[in-house]
C-alpha cells in the first residue's frame, strides 16, 4: 500500500490528529506607509538579491534595540520553521509546536552572532541600513515564495498572527523519533 492510500484511510477511519501552528505576519514599511504584507508558517528571510555583498541591519525587539548586524542576511522563523533554512544557518531544532519567534543570522561577519528566541507575542523589526553606499538589490521572503524587493530605510515589521495553520497528522511517529532517525 503506498504512503497515499494509508493516508487517505487514516482519513477515511477520522484516525488522525489536527496539529496546529504558529505563523508570522510579516509587514513592510517605507517611508511610513506599509507596501507589502504576508504571512508565513515557516520564516521570513531577508536577503541579498544579486552582488555577493554582506547587507546591514539592525534588529529590535519591542521596539528596543536589540543590535546591528552584518551578514549575509537573516531569518526570522517559528518552531515550524526550525528545522528548514533556519537549521541550515546554524540555528537550533525546536519543537515545532513550540508558540516562538526565532531570529537567525546568515553567515554573520562576526564570531559571536547565534540564534535568539524571543516569545510568541515579541515584535521584531529590523531596519534595513545603508550598505557603504552601495546600490545593492535586497529582498524579503516569506516562506520561499512571495517576496517583495527592500532598500536602505525600509522596515520588516514581523509578529505573530492571529492565524495558525492546521495541518493534519497520520502519522503516529513522534517529533523526538523523527530528529533521531535523521541524526
Amino acid at each position: 500500500m503506498s504512503r497515499f492510500e494509508e493516508t487517505l484511510e487514516c482519513l477515511l477511519k477520522d484516525d488522525y490528529e489536527i496539529d496546529s501552528r504558529m505563523m508570522l505576519d510579516g509587514h513592510i514599511y517605507r517611508d511610513g506607509e506599509r507596501i507589502f504584507s504576508d504571512m508565513a508558517l515557516n520564516d521570513v528571510v531577508i536577503n541579498r538579491n544579486g552582488a555577493l555583498r554582506i547587507i546591514d541591519f539592525d534588529i529590535y525587539v519591542n521596539g528596543e534595540y536589540l543590535n546591528s548586524f552584518a551578514a549575509d542576511g537573516v531569518i526570522v522563523s517559528t518552531a515550524t520553521g526550525s528545522t528548514a533554512y533556519s537549521l541550515s544557518a546554524g540555528g537550533p531544532i525546536v519543537q515545532p509546536n513550540a508558540r516562538l519567534i526565532m531570529i537567525t543570522p546568515i553567515c554573520a561577519h562576526t564570531l559571536t552572532q547565534r540564534s535568539i528566541i524571543f516569545g510568541q507575542d515579541d515584535e521584531i523589526v529590523i531596519q534595513i541600513n545603508d550598505n557603504k553606499k552601495l546600490s545593492e538589490e535586497r529582498v524579503a521572503t516569506y516562506d520561499g515564495e512571495s517576496y517583495c524587493n527592500v532598500v536602505t530605510g525600509d522596515r520588516v515589521v514581523i509578529t505573530r498572527s492571529d492565524k495558525t495553520a492546521r495541518l493534519i497528522k497520520t502519522s503516529r511517529i513522534s517529533f523526538l523519533e523523527r530528529i533521531r532517525n535523521k541524526m
